[in-house]
């Protein structure tokens, strides 16, 4: 069957390997239609998606389907999560979701077709996958920092070094050795808060929790809450969450927090004062990347302790350099997962963690744009909200 040589904006796909050369081809619309694009007889070959084909512009398109390459796994997507990385992306002002991009990177689904090489994999095994891809021959990767790879690329991710489609789509490619099976109790929605779960369990190893612990997470978003958990899981006895938001600091008690404190500032630092005897807390998670809240999180903690930097709203901040050091207080940064993978399952699957309370909303991939204005906009009271490309049991 002739396959056609020239692809319109809005039809674009892209290469599952991510090369710079094909998205700059990408962007001019004049994308060859290659072997990783199948048109086979007999089988359906073109796909839906969310593209985002300009900035605050999202369509719902035909794409090519993609084709997975020497171990690569097709997953067909059963439910996919808007991050808040996305929503940044959405306007452009993060400069990694550059258009024409599908984005969506925490997700999950079946498995639709397997590539040569692949083993251990079937069509119709209920996977995850991690939203990092690394190249596992790095220094990093060689220890196990697979977050810290020299060649990491993130799924739905489109900037000036790569362009990697997501999973805001029917289909998604990934490579195997980044899959997850998942058990038959979880469903697909809760499947696909895994990366954020898997974001939180890394942040709270990073801070080196003790049995009986005391621990402060500063803002109530998604990771915070999610951070929360981890750490209850991890063995802190007291958590306290900080946050501006009301609304948030409720669903923070429902799933686990000792004490919810609605302010910030002076006045966040006096009340953990207050309820820690003057002594601080053992460790701060800053979920936020502000600083008031990185100033706080620095003098909340006891002497010794740890803020633990999880939050990147703002480039840069301003650090109470003089009480850092002399009170010998750790900073630790901590970025996306390391392998918590399985651990995120476990603890998800065990009721340790729980996401339910925490989706909003479980959509069509249709209503995708009208829900990414509402997010965009800051409506109240809106927390994950999950797409699904198709209803799959």
């Amino acid at each position: 069957m002739a396959r056609p040589e020239r692809l319109e904006l809005p039809t674009l796909w892209f290469e599952a390997r991510c090369s710079i050369q094909l998205k700059l081809r990408a962007l001019l619309g004049i994308i060859a239609v290659g072997e990783r694009f199948g048109y086979c007889v007999g089988e359906k070959i073109c796909m839906k998606a969310l593209l985002l084909s300009k900035y605050r512009h999202l369509e719902i398109a035909d794409l090519p389907n993609p084709t997975p390459g020497p171990g690569e796994i097709l997953v067909r997507v059963a439910a996919c999560g808007i991050c808040g990385s996305d929503v940044h992306g959405y306007d452009g002002s993060s400069g990694r979701r550059i258009p024409p991009i599908v984005m969506g990177h925490e997700a999950a689904g079946r498995v639709a077709k397997v590539g040569p090489q692949v083993t251990g994999w079937s069509e119709g095994d209920r996977v995850t996958f991690d939203s990092t891809i690394s190249c596992g021959t790095c220094r990093y990767c060689a220890h196990g920092e697979i977050n810290l790879c020299d060649n990491r690329r993130v799924l739905g991710v489109s900037c000036a070094d790569y362009s990697c489609a997501g999973a805001f789509a029917e289909y998604v490619i990934v490579p195997q050795r980044i899959v997850y099976r998942l058990p038959d109790s979880l469903s697909f929605s809760e499947a696909a808060m895994l990366e954020a779960v898997a974001v939180a369990v890394h942040a709270v190893a990073l801070s080196k929790i003790s049995s009986g612990d005391r621990a402060l997470v500063l803002g109530a978003g998604m990771i915070g809450l999610l951070t929360l958990q981890a750490l209850r899981a991890a063995g802190c006895s007291t958590i306290f969450v900080a946050d501006v938001d009301a609304s948030r600091l409720k669903l923070a008690k429902e799933v686990g927090a000792t004490e919810t404190l609605h302010a910030t500032g002076d006045d966040l630092v006096s009340e953990v004062l207050r309820l820690t005897n003057n002594a601080g807390v053992d460790v701060a998670v800053e979920a936020v990347g502000i600083d008031a809240t990185v100033r706080a999180a620095v003098n909340s903690v006891r002497k010794g302790g740890t803020v633990t930097l999880v939050g990147n709203i703002t480039p840069e901040v301003t650090l109470p350099l003089q009480k850092a050091v002399t009170r010998q207080i750790r900073l630790q940064g901590s970025c996306a997962s390391a392998g918590e993978y399985p651990k995120a399952i476990e603890l998800l699957t065990s009721g340790a963690i729980k996401v339910k309370p925490l989706i909003t909303a479980i959509a069509p991939l249709e209503e995708g744009p009208r829900w990414f204005e509402r997010l965009y906009s800051r409506e109240p009271n809106l927390m994950k909200v999950v797409l699904t490309p198709e209803t799959i049991s």
